[in-house]
């Protein structure tokens, strides 16, 4: 028989850390920290297998789930000595959400479960504390109301501001129990009119209203976007985890916090997070209220005047210390911990590894490595490679002139310039369409996901280090300042006003999530510098992985940041690149609308100089690594003019518009992806290639002189389907090396390959193989045409295909191994038992995704090419798939 639940507390568990998949993140820590021995107030877990249960069953439990619910709230009672339901002797709990993999602040919290009039009096006369009493009832209607019930949170926050305009009162913490009685009264008539029917009293009543809305907030659309946001799958599903309430705002004694064991936007190995007196959990993390750093030293370097946790309550921080310790030693990785202190009492009410930035995150992989907590491959594996891409932009320059608007706090590391935006969504919109944005808010929720992800950075007036938006940005690595509270937000009229100055929506701000700074306009950035822990981790990772990186590059500045980047070569060049250029364009134009061979020929010996130079370049830079160079791809249509465009390059050519509009309607295609271009030009055109191959040649000659060492040179012929095709192309091009040599003396060194983006090419690479020497396979053609869909067109549907889970990913970013993958591990195949020696690689975008890079081990390609700034994420990505 299946168990659906499993209990924790009292110094033992049912469940361990080992078993996430089963009881979610959440619950498995909890259990874990039981079974070390940790306060963690007594609860259980119903397991992630009743999620899927759930949403294969139309919404319903299975059978034996609700007497497995009621033993284990017996269970829980017992250890604390009181009843759930029992109106005189009341067990409150808190019920919350716990997928295998973090979420923060995505799914749903019910806190205080269990209140209603009658238990409220209770907890009030117990405690002799009516005002707790009642601001945690109120706490209680108010979450319970927004989680389950459906009733908007904005409304309880008016009643709540209101009574604190109309009372002259700053903060919660000033209304005392007459008013939170009388805002009890307030928010229950709220609910009554919003649904026509009374907040609910039985406590059973409420306890299964929050399971389900805890394991209905797995679907919600919060949740769904930042599973798709970090690759998070749909059937996963969350736990739920039931726990006995402590409470932290029961008076001056009491106190709630967030803490993280090492920081987590430097990595520096030092306690960090903050706390608030008199406070519930929520408090600290929604930035409702801003709250006081934990250690004095925090507090000292901020400037802050508040009293931190160590100096407030020394006894209980010292417990505390030691659980931190004890808990980084146990998990070995930096843990983000949640407690509370209940009138002087510690409980420990999370642990988790903690969200950080990719900066702190090598710090803290290579100090754990260093200290021996960790070895160096289990350091490589620590890092999620896509997260280095936060390293590898530009920051503020310091020398650069700054109109500093406002100072928050630096939450989330990095520089972001853009236009102000004040909601959401039309962040999300701006970005689609290609601005700029910061999204600038009070405080963010959970419901501003998206708009954060699509922002380039986030501002906000309130909130802490450990708030929503800081949290959030920090895993997507988006700068964010929080806290900013000179900021006066003004969502009605779309502006906010800081230091006397305004600044509209659209309006450009710099924020510096390093330093906290708000700036008006833009600020002048500088490169960033790849040494120190990167360089270490980098250097542990190209020790082990076996795969070459190369990069995609065919201009000097993209093969010096592949250089710098660490790329062992350029694993494709495109050369139509190097034509759009506005000195050779008209040249290009020239050729396409020659009539004759011998006109085409005369303006390709224009062209060849151009190229010849550019090739130059290019092997100076990669001084001796290999360089594959793509013959002419795309059709060339793309090179004429558009319509709007035709009498003025007729003008520059000396053409009768009418012969080049002719000229364009002769080229037009259908469907040009699958047109005239790539080998099918050289075939048609062999001019075109010999061009591109002598310019090659020769500059091969001149690179290896000039410098004194030989250049690695490939040949990339595109887009082939047959041998004979490449057998065709080839013997032009040995003919022309032979030329080549021949006029300068020189002997020449080079291959001769193929990309491999046809289904038909990948089939029948046995043969193709007699002739190539290597192959690259181009995964955004071969993508194409493996699903006969075209990427362009393909944006409007494939979103819909991943949502309905027709597919895992967009093809087009994560390789599709099962089909695709299939193709490539065909060609790899027989084109080796052909040629054992056959090189091989990935050119296409895949070649930079760390997903693909995994597939690409597997099959055991040489190398991969990505754009540069990705080179460090495939290296890395190269280095964990070898371990794996």
């Amino acid at each position: 028989m299946t168990k659906w639940v499993y209990g924790f507390g009292g110094g033992s568990a049912e469940g361990a850390a080992k078993m996430k998949d089963l009881l979610g993140g959440k619950g498995a820590n909890l259990a874990e920290m039981a079974n070390l021995g940790l306060p963690v107030p007594p609860g259980f877990t119903i397991t992630t297998e009743v999620c899927t249960y759930y949403y294969a069953n139309d919404r319903t439990y299975p059978a034996s789930l609700k007497a497995e619910v009621e033993a284990a709230l017996a269970a829980v009672g017992q250890k604390v000595g009181r009843k759930f339901g029992d109106p005189k002797n009341p067990l409150l709990v808190s019920v919350r959400s716990g997928g295998r993999a973090s979420m923060p602040g995505m799914m749903d919290t019910v806190l205080n479960l269990g209140l209603n009039d009658e238990t409220t009096r209770t907890v009030a006369r117990e405690t002799g504390n009516e005002r707790f009493a009642y601001d945690s009832y109120r706490r209680f209607i108010s979450m319970y109301g927004d989680v389950v019930l459906g009733v908007a949170h904005d409304h309880f926050e008016e009643i709540l501001g209101h009574y604190k305009e109309e009372n002259d009162l700053a903060l919660d913490t000033d209304i005392d129990a007459a008013g939170w009685i009388k805002l009890v009264d307030l928010f229950k008539a709220k609910v009554e009119e919003e649904l026509g029917k009374p907040f609910p009293q039985d406590p059973h009543v409420q306890l299964w209203g929050a399971i389900g809305a805890v394991f209905g907030s797995w679907q919600n659309a919060r949740a769904n976007t930042y599973r798709r946001l970090h690759n998070i799958p749909d059937s996963w599903g969350t736990a739920v985890n039931i726990q006995a309430m402590v409470f932290g705002n029961m008076g001056d004694d009491s106190a709630t916090g967030v803490a993280f064991t090492r920081n987590p936007s430097t990595g520096e190995a030092a306690l960090y997070g903050e706390f608030l007196v008199n406070a519930q959990g929520e408090d600290v993390v929604a930035g409702i209220r801003t709250p006081q750093p934990l250690t004095r030293r925090e507090r000292e370097a901020a400037g802050g005047k508040e009293l931190s946790l160590e100096e407030r309550m020394p006894k209980e921080f010292a417990e505390f210390l030691g659980y931190v310790h004890k808990l980084e030693a146990h998990y070995r990785d930096m843990q983000d911990i949640e407690f509370t202190v209940e009138k002087g009492r510690l409980w420990m009410l999370q642990t988790r590894n903690g969200k950080r930035t990719a900066k702190a995150a090598l710090k803290i992989a290579v100090d754990l490595a260093s200290e021996g907590k960790l070895t160096k491959e289990e350091a490589i594996k620590r890092i999620d490679p896509a997260s280095l891409d936060q390293l590898l932009h530009p920051t503020l320059d310091p020398k650069a002139h700054r109109t500093v608007l406002a100072t928050g706090l630096p939450a989330s590391p990095g520089a972001a310039t853009g236009e102000v935006v004040f909601d959401a969504g039309e962040a999300e919109r701006l970005a689609g369409e290609g601005h700029d944005v910061i999204l600038v808010r009070v405080e963010t929720s959970p419901e501003d996901i998206h708009g954060m992800h699509a922002a380039r950075g986030i501002l906000t007036a309130r909130g802490g280090m450990t708030s929503h938006a800081a949290v959030v940005a920090r895993g997507m690595g988006r700068p964010c300042v929080s806290g900013a509270g000179g900021l006066r937000i003004d969502y009605a009229k779309q502006l906010f006003t800081a230091t006397g100055q305004t600044v509209k929506k659209g309006e450009v701000v710099t924020i510096d999530g390093s330093t906290g700074q708000v700036m008006k306009g833009r600020v002048a950035m500088i490169q960033p510098e790849l040494s120190g822990d990167f360089a270490t981790l980098m250097g542990w990772a190209d020790a082990v992985r076996r795969m070459k990186v190369r990069a995609n590059a065919e201009t000097p500045a993209d093969a010096k940041h592949a250089r710098e980047f660490g790329a062992e070569g350029i694993g494709l060049c495109r050369t139509e690149h190097m034509f759009f250029d506005d000195e050779r364009i008209a040249e290009v134009r020239r050729m396409i609308l020659a009539d004759t061979k011998g006109g085409r020929e005369a303006a390709l010996a224009k062209l060849l100089p151009f190229q010849r130079a550019d090739f130059v370049e290019l092997f100076a830079i990669m001084a001796g690594l290999p360089v594959t160079i793509r013959l002419l791809d795309p059709p060339l249509h793309e090179f004429l003019p558009k319509e709007h465009e035709v009498e003025e390059a007729a003008a520059t050519l000396g053409l009768e518009p009418r012969k080049l509009r002719e000229r364009l309607d002769d080229l037009s295609e259908a469907n040009p992806m699958l047109g005239h271009r790539g080998c099918r030009l050289g075939i048609s055109f062999p001019e075109i290639y010999e061009m591109q191959a002598r310019a090659m040649f020769e500059a091969a000659v001149i690179a290896e002189r000039e410098a004194g060492r030989a250049v690695t040179l490939e040949v990339m012929i595109p887009l082939v389907a047959m041998k004979g095709e490449l057998d065709f192309l080839k013997s032009r091009i040995d003919a022309v090396a032979k030329a080549v040599e021949k006029e300068k003396g020189a002997k020449l060194a080079y291959l001769v390959g193929t990309m491999i983006e046809l289904p038909r090419a990948a089939l029948k690479a046995g043969e193709i193989a007699q002739t190539a020497a290597f192959f690259s396979f181009g995964t955004n053609d071969l993508t194409q045409t493996t699903f006969g869909l075209s990427r362009d067109d393909a944006t409007k549907f494939l979103p819909d295909y991943v949502s309905r889970a027709l597919l895992p990913n967009d093809p087009f970013v994560t390789l599709d191994t099962e089909g695709v993958g299939e193709l490539i591990r065909i060609a790899a195949e027989r084109g080796r038992k052909t040629r054992p020696a056959l090189k091989l690689g990935i050119c296409g975008e895949h070649g930079g995704d760390p997903a693909s890079i995994r597939f690409c081990e597997s099959v055991k390609l040489d190398y991969v090419s990505c754009s540069p700034f990705r080179v460090p994420i495939a290296r890395l990505a190269a280095a964990q798939a070898a371990l794996d």
